[in-house]
């Protein structure tokens, strides 16, 4: 009786601590939470730090879930969102994020694209936070942590690459002007910098702060259209008159051909880094036996 409980409760903790269970359950509540956000932002749309607040105590929430799970379902440690040296990175992040759409900006600027018309109130800089913390808190746990991490437990670093850039790409035809030219920008330029910054360092904060950086650059201080989503006035009031190819037209600056070479070539450089610093994981079948632990997914 005792062997035939235990065997049961074997198999059920092998079942709720596979890849497959971590992306439908741990998922599906993180898909829950961004749809919360969604409603808090439309509800309090007129009282951004209101939104704000309801915001920053969804991603605590947010960040309990998927420790909770790590810990209790899958038992191990959540190195991903580990303590030390995360304001480093997550600094580190913010600088380069924003840096990097600032740099699209100012080429456009250079060749007359991009025409600055005036400056709003600093008050106008406050919407976009919500937004900004939101996307890159949520999405990073969905893609990065659960999708990437799942993907990688079984097929490697590489395969997980594909497939969450891929996923990540493609989820953003959801947005009020989604295409599915942007969409594959998204994958390739977003996909493999965001990837790639969570094989660099094997943690979630710099990649949250470069996603959290692009998305606040663009919107709270360019007017920028932000992947899709319908454009909120900034603190730069602005002209833009050029080809979609340079300025991503309805979708935003994510689906030009400025953001695809700057940003695939910073996360290229960034894989290159974690090859050379031993940071991928094989598949499953290439890797060395190890003793039986009661780790879960890595």
């Amino acid at each position: 009786m005792t062997t035939t409980a235990n065997t049961k409760a074997t198999l059920a903790y092998r079942i709720f601590s596979s890849p497959p269970a971590r992306v439908l359950l741990l998922g599906f509540i993180l898909v829950l939470f961004m749809t919360l956000n969604t409603d808090v932002m439309t509800s309090y749309a007129d009282e951004p730090p209101k939104a704000v607040m309801h915001i920053i105590a969804l991603a605590i929430a947010g960040f309990a879930v998927y420790m909770g799970y790590a810990h209790f379902v899958e038992r191990r440690t959540v190195s991903e969102l580990a303590l030390p040296g995360m304001w480093r990175q997550f600094g580190i992040g913010l600088v380069i994020g924003a840096g990097l759409y600032a740099a699209c900006e100012m080429i456009l600027m250079a060749l007359g694209i991009y025409r600055i018309d005036g400056l709003n109130p600093l008050s106008y800089m406050v919407p976009a936070i919500a937004m900004a913390l939101s996307s890159s808190i949520y999405e990073e746990l969905l893609f990065r942590g659960v999708l990437f991490g799942a993907v990688e437990h079984w097929f490697g670093s590489w395969a997980a690459l594909v497939v969450s850039s891929l996923v990540f790409g493609l989820t953003h035809m959801l947005n009020p002007q989604g295409t599915i030219e942007g969409a594959l920008f998204i994958a390739v330029e977003a996909g493999i910098l965001l990837a790639a910054a969570y094989m660099l360092t094997r943690r979630l904060w710099l990649s949250i702060g470069f996603h959290m950086a692009w998305n606040y650059t663009q919107s709270a201080i360019f007017s920028g259209i932000v992947s899709g989503n319908d454009a909120q006035e900034g603190l730069i009031r602005s002209t833009v008159n050029g080809p979609d190819w340079l300025t991503g037209g309805n979708f935003g600056v994510e689906s030009s051909v400025l953001a695809l070479v700057i940003c695939t070539t910073t996360g290229i450089v960034m894989l290159v880094m974690a090859v050379k610093r031993g940071r991928i994981v094989p598949p499953i079948w290439k890797r060395p036996v190890q003793p039986t632990t009661t780790q879960g997914v890595v």
